[in-house]
């Protein structure tokens, strides 16, 4: 079975394989750039249910 062969019957395989892991890696670059990358704090913002929630509690306290 020599290289003819082999790339005869995996051509496909053989390049789809090579191009799904170059496109994974390309991914992985690309995400990985701190360009791309989002600064955050650690604040993390409520979701709008406990907000208002937390106003109707307050009124109804005032009451």
């Amino acid at each position: 079975m020599g290289l003819k062969t082999i790339w005869k019957d995996y051509k496909v395989l053989i390049v789809m394989g090579t191009s799904l892991g170059l496109v994974h890696w390309g991914w992985f670059y690309i995400k990985s750039s701190p360009i791309f990358q989002v600064k955050t704090e650690d604040f993390v913002p409520e979701p709008g249910i406990v907000a208002y929630v937390m106003q109707s509690d307050h009124k109804n306290k005032e009451k």
